[in-house]
């Protein structure tokens, strides 16, 4: 159990020292990765910044990911899951469309019309407040890897056993406090774990460590 995400951050960036001298690049998931990723830069005086995917919900439960899409359009779906409840092309094209509409808006607030940080030969270190599907991972994972990096790394406080396993599959190497069984929720593992402000997310990218 983490009392928020800023110590969950700072505990978890004790498994990253190894990476220390790197040069390293930290890309942090919108909106409470940003708190989790600015103790992990911080501490290894890394660059940060954010990268945004964003879930695609399922039709009757958004709560429910059947896959997400990147910031450059890269789409990732859990197709067994789009087949077994029958989502439409339509749909999924519609909602592609109206996440990549909240990305634009994410992006331009976030980064205040900067470009995205240059990851081409670098270490990047993805990183959210915790996994649960893994599919927003996943689709970062599959940006980042079209921008040429010198390794991927992953690292989240908390995570399903299973999912960890498919992630690390993708990248170089996964760094993760826990694997709580069971699991039902990332907030779940976290006392204090409320919604993080666009106005936070923008202090922490604009406030040098």
């Amino acid at each position: 159990m983490f009392k928020d995400r800023s110590e969950a951050g700072k505990k978890l960036v004790q498994l990253l020292k190894e990476l220390k001298g790197k040069d390293l690049v930290v890309l942090a998931i919108p909106r409470g990765g940003v708190i989790v990723g600015y103790e992990i830069a911080k501490e290894l005086k890394a660059k940060l910044d954010v990268i945004i995917p964003r879930k695609i919900g399922a039709p009757l439960d958004p709560e429910l990911a059947i896959g997400a899409i990147g910031e450059d359009g890269t789409l990732y779906l859990i197709e067994n899951l789009v087949n077994q409840l029958g989502v439409s092309k339509e749909y999924i094209e519609e909602e592609v469309e109206r996440q990549l509409r909240e990305i634009k808006r994410r992006a331009l607030k976030y980064r205040k019309g900067r470009e995205a940080l240059d990851v081409k030969g670098k270490t990047v270190i993805l990183v959210d407040d915790g996994l649960a599907t893994g599919a927003t991972m996943k689709a970062a994972i599959m940006q980042v890897k079209k921008r040429e990096p010198k390794e991927i790394f992953v690292a989240v406080p908390v995570s399903p056993r299973d999912t960890l396993l498919e992630i690390s599959k993708m990248v170089d190497k996964v760094y993760c406090l826990a694997t709580p069984e069971p699991f039902f929720a990332i907030g779940q593992f976290y006392r204090n774990f409320e919604q993080v402000s666009d106005d936070v997310v923008i202090e922490l990218l604009t406030n040098p460590f």
